[in-house]
């Protein structure tokens, strides 16, 4: 038999789902269950010993009838009590007929006066403090094989031929307050158990209510179609509770929108794009198949257009690249110093044919970034910069910290461009110079900045009513602070 593969070890198990109508029902009902049982016990405790009280007064009050009915001759210690109460006299405190009531007379030295005698003499005491205004003591005992409630009471009895001191003892069986306790019980249970059917319905009606517009807002996304991707529609009467669940869904399909039309828009500039170069490299290899150029000199044609073409794919793949890693929030602290060195280091053959004068400024700035853009943002800066400097000229890269803001700017002294393409040098495939550019370095730029949160400034650099050069700045957010220590380089 093949082993159980969803029992594999290592094999994660999808998580729990978790229904929210449950769980609140749950929450709530739980708490409400605990406390109708803590409320029931206790309604039933207190109706209990409201029985046993009335039920003690009773006994108390059938005591004090036996006490009127006793005779004593002698004084203290030679009295005499006698009784001559018929049972008959305790009928009017049994209950329905559902109780029975015994009694016994006896004097201090524990000798029969009247009534039962198998009834068990009382070894108690009296209590500090009785509930009532008499030596009364209620305790719960057993009598013909029947659990009976008894009160022994001490009567002062008193005569005109004597004085004396009897122990009245009166036990009622305890079928009526059983009874009674059992009613009661009943029907407190009856009334709580309607409270609680109430208050289920009630809550069941709530929580159905509250989450129907999360069920509407699921229903509306189940309904849509895979390319819908317009936001929501608020339902009617949607509590305030799950507008943030509507508000962070639509700017999740704002964002995913945003990047289906990137994706899109990359899609047919990249089809729109290489289709001139692929189409140049053609004629240029039939040319050279037919003999209509020079082997050397074709191959030389050949060659930079593959090397535009392969700029061209490499600056649209770094622009899908900006995009991606804009969406992922992934960042870590930077040294932007140390990057701004090793782009130098790899644009110096660029530098060197040129011969420029170049000079960089440097203080010490670190940033939360990725580090993969802050290359592309310094390899794209300079690389223009020194593409649009004439030989021999000066170029300044400057790299500064003012307190928790840092800036980069790169100064060319190039011929500047014109204002119409100033105000259009971020859009994608605008260049002045098709030979030498494919127009998407500064749009790459742009995309890096908005990214980082950062801003970038092109324009021309006057002197003297003169342009004097091109001056490209970008001005970071605050976001590190720098180490107390740092300072220009």
């Amino acid at each position: 038999m093949a082993p159980d593969s969803s029992k594999a070890p290592g094999r994660s198990q999808p998580p729990r789902i978790r229904s929210l109508r449950r769980n609140l029902l749950l929450g709530i009902l739980l708490p409400v269950v605990v406390f109708i049982i803590y409320n029931t016990s206790s309604l039933y405790r207190q109706s209990l010993q409201a029985i046993n009280t009335a039920y003690d007064r009773s006994l108390l009050a059938s005591a004090k009838v036996i006490g009127e009915q006793l005779t004593v001759a002698g004084y203290d210690d030679l009295a005499i009590v006698d009784s001559a109460v018929p049972y008959s006299a305790l009928e009017a405190f049994e209950a329905d007929n559902q109780s029975r009531l015994f009694y016994r007379v006896s004097n201090m030295s524990g000798e029969l006066i009247g009534g039962f005698a198998e009834l068990p003499i009382w070894r108690g005491r009296i209590a500090q403090q009785p509930p009532y205004a008499a030596l009364v003591d209620f305790y719960n005992a057993e009598f013909r094989g029947m659990p009976v409630r008894m009160a022994a009471l001490l009567q002062p009895v008193a005569s005109a031929t004597g004085r004396g001191m009897a122990l009245i003892q009166v036990a009622e069986t305890l079928e009526i307050r059983e009874s009674l306790a059992r009613d009661m019980l009943w029907g407190t249970l009856v009334q709580q158990a309607l409270l609680f059917g109430c208050i289920a319905v009630v809550v069941v009606v709530v929580v159905r209510r509250a989450t129907l517009p999360i069920l509407q807002l699921s229903d509306q996304l189940n309904a849509r179609s895979d390319h819908a991707l317009q936001p929501l529609k608020t339902p009617a009467a949607t509590p305030s509770e799950v507008l943030p669940l509507v508000d962070a869904t639509n700017r999740v399909m704002a964002r995913l929108s945003h990047l289906v039309q990137h994706q899109k828009r990359f899609v047919r500039d990249a089809s729109h794009q290489l289709r001139t170069p692929l189409a140049v490299l053609k004629v240029q290899v039939q040319s050279a198949q037919r003999g209509d150029v020079e082997p050397e000199q074709a191959l030389r044609e050949i060659a930079a257009t593959v090397d535009r073409a392969t700029l061209l794919a490499n600056q649209m793949l770094s622009l899908a690249k900006v995009e991606q890693l804009h969406q992922s929030e992934h960042t870590q602290t930077v040294d932007l110093t140390a990057i701004v060195r090793d782009m130098v280091i790899e644009l110096s053959p660029l530098l060197a044919d040129k011969n420029l004068q170049f000079e960089l400024q440097s203080d010490e700035v670190l940033l939360a970034a990725h580090p993969w853009m802050l290359r592309e943002l310094v390899r794209n800066l300079l690389h223009n910069a020194i593409q649009h400097s004439p030989p021999d000229a000066p170029l300044l890269l400057q790299l500064t910290q003012q307190g928790p803001a840092a800036s980069l700017r790169i100064s060319d002294w190039g011929p500047g461009v014109s204002a119409e393409m100033q105000a259009r040098l971020t859009e994608p495939f605008v260049t002045g110079n098709l030979r030498d550019g494919s127009g998407l370095g500064l749009a790459i730029c742009h995309s890096i900045v908005t990214a980082l949160g950062a801003r970038l400034s092109l324009h021309n650099r006057q002197h003297h009513g003169h342009i004097q050069g091109f001056d490209a700045v970008v001005e970071f957010k605050p976001n590190v602070q720098p180490p107390a220590e740092d300072g220009p380089h």
